[in-house]
């Protein structure tokens, strides 16, 4: 069943980021075993690949995941309004624009962080998503773009995105150079300015706002939380070491420890892996993303090197998981 409205708003308290080639159903599938509360994203799906390219299968994903919520990308209201329809749908929680991502591929669409130069064009977008789908309807943002001034473009970008009536939104605490730098680089050289972002919280109380960009622990999430924020989205912490994402539920949403083990998730995964390779499916579609499992742990290196090197392999199956298991010590497993 899909979550409703006010439990995704809940989940949204910590979420991971959309990821390109990361965060595909079999990661999301990975994470929920770590974590029941925390709100995940897709990769970024282009309208036009679901609407004109037929390409409903990007949609697919499995029910345990939940809450999830898709993130789109594109530039054309009413195709963007169809592409949110689709995803509402295929039962996911939240539909979300992408205004936040540099990449090349991106700008040649024209959408994702350029849009930001487009306001309008982007209100277009979001109401026509609104008025099309009854699930949430949110926007990621950076905090500007090029020779944007932050401080001037920002909090112009948030009172359109509210006279939309779109009330959640994820700021990427960097601004974004959409020539001169890579994706790489957008995501590590624009200095972060997270005052700026917890001003706009302060500054749009009607706004449920998170805050995003080179958070790395659940203890950078905790003084976010603490100092205001309403949401914090961390991303590429949480994929090489989603072990962190085992206390999200106990530090961020204040439940009781599970006292789940990393050798209870990989065991959690068995069926969903043997399914996979019942289905015609390769191990190391689902292995890539467990490689950071055990990451700061006695054996984590010849964890990572055995499925590395003997997961592609065309007869891999769940003995290799326990070859790379029986490389770790007890006490990695135990913890």
């Amino acid at each position: 069943m899909t979550p409703s409205a006010e439990a995704t708003l809940e989940a949204a308290r910590l979420s991971v980021a959309p990821m390109m080639d990361w965060t595909d159903r079999h990661c999301r599938f990975f994470h929920r075993q770590l974590t029941a509360r925390t709100l995940l994203y897709t990769e970024m799906v282009t309208a036009p690949a679901l609407v004109r390219g037929g390409a409903a299968h990007l949609l697919e994903f499995n029910a345990a995941e939940h809450p999830v919520a898709v993130q789109l990308g594109g530039s054309e209201p009413e195709e963007l309004a169809e592409a949110a329809r689709m995803a509402e749908a295929a039962g996911y929680a939240e539909v979300n624009l992408n205004i936040g991502c540099p990449s090349d591929r991106v700008k040649s669409g024209c959408f994702g962080a350029v849009l930001m130069k487009s306001p309008e064009l982007v209100a277009d977008c979001l109401t026509a998503m609104r008025e099309t789908v009854s699930v949430p309807v949110t926007a990621k943002c950076r905090i500007g773009v090029d020779e944007q001034e932050p401080r001037e473009v920002l909090p112009a970008f948030l009172e359109m995105i509210e006279r939309t009536g779109v009330d959640r939104v994820t700021i990427h605490a960097r601004k974004a150079w959409l020539q001169g730098l890579s994706p790489k680089e957008n995501r590590e050289v624009p200095p972060l300015d997270y005052p700026l972002v917890h001003q706009m919280r302060a500054e749009f109380p009607g706004l449920h706002v998170s805050i995003n960009g080179g958070i790395t622990s659940l203890d950078e999430a905790q003084v976010h939380l603490g100092t205001g924020m309403d949401g914090v989205m961390i991303g590429r912490a949480a994929y090489h070491d989603p072990g962190l994402l085992l206390f999200a539920d106990e530090q961020i949403f204040g439940e009781a420890p599970s006292n789940k083990t990393r050798r209870d998730v990989v065991d959690a995964m068995r069926p969903y892996i043997a399914a996979h390779l019942e289905a015609g499916g390769k191990l190391a579609q689902i292995t890539r993303h467990m490689l950071g499992l055990f990451q700061g742990r006695p054996g984590a290196r010849a964890w990572r090197r055995i499925l590395s090197e003997q997961a592609h392999r065309e007869d891999a199956g769940l003995a290799v998981l326990d070859r790379a298991l029986d490389a770790l010590p007890e006490t990695s497993l135990a913890a």
